[in-house]
């Protein structure tokens, strides 16, 4: 194709191309150079994983691995991106004063985190409501609050409390619920080894903490599955 693309069509092309922190494809350059480019100042991230690659009696040298000292540091500087969120920019003025006072629930969000004990991925599904107090946040920015705490070294406990004292703390609502359903490779992996075990925490503020009526909407509205579900 010789036409070009306009700009934001061609930024998903190179996302889609390229790993993301990697330099853009350059078919001149061989391979093995692409890869032993560093990423970061001073490369003790992948002086680490360097002999970690030894430690475990492996080859950091060898072709299918010399790479990967570099793509470690790419994607753990990715899944920890939270930690340089700034939350003022995540909201962004998206608070909007509207006469609405019942329940607002944002389900099924995606999202997937890190272990802090093991640095072993847990993923699962978290779902937010709020009762407004006389003020509602834009829609898309309920996930992206998950996703502020979820790309971080974490606790599934810990993670669940966050989401719901930050939605507590910028909106000020008469309550917030907060459930988050994971699957934990830890446990699936290592240690006890039982795939398909899934954690379930909550955590309820507000009305949804002082009236059992409340609550109990809120899990009903959770087991009710969305149409064509």
């Amino acid at each position: 194709m010789t036409s070009r693309l306009p700009e934001h069509v061609q930024k998903i092309v190179t996302e889609i191309e390229t790993e993301i922190g990697e330099p853009p494809f350059a078919p001149d350059r061989p391979a093995d150079a692409r890869a032993s480019q560093q990423v970061g100042p001073d490369g003790r991230v992948e002086a680490a994983v360097r002999e970690i690659l030894a430690e475990i009696g492996e080859d950091p040298d060898r072709q299918g691995l010399l790479g990967t000292p570099e793509r470690v540091h790419r994607m753990y500087t990715e899944l920890t991106a939270g930690y340089h969120v700034d939350p003022e920019r995540v909201i962004n003025g998206a608070i909007f004063d509207v006469d609405y006072s019942e329940m607002v629930i944002v389900k099924d969000i995606a999202f997937y985190s890190l272990c802090e004990h093991h640095l072993l991925p847990f993923f699962g599904t978290a779902a937010v409501a709020y009762i407004p107090s006389g003020r509602v946040l834009g829609l898309s920015k309920i996930p992206r609050i998950v996703e502020m705490y979820a790309r971080r070294l974490q606790v599934q406990e810990r993670l669940t409390q966050q989401i719901a004292d930050f939605l507590m703390g910028c909106l000020h609502p008469k309550g917030v619920g907060v459930v988050l359903e994971a699957t934990h490779l830890c446990m699936a992996m290592r240690g006890v080894e039982k795939p398909g075990t899934v954690m379930t925490t909550s955590h309820v503020l507000g009305l949804f903490r002082s009236r059992d009526n409340t609550r109990a909407e809120f899990l009903a509205h959770l087991a009710r599955r969305p149409p064509g579900a």
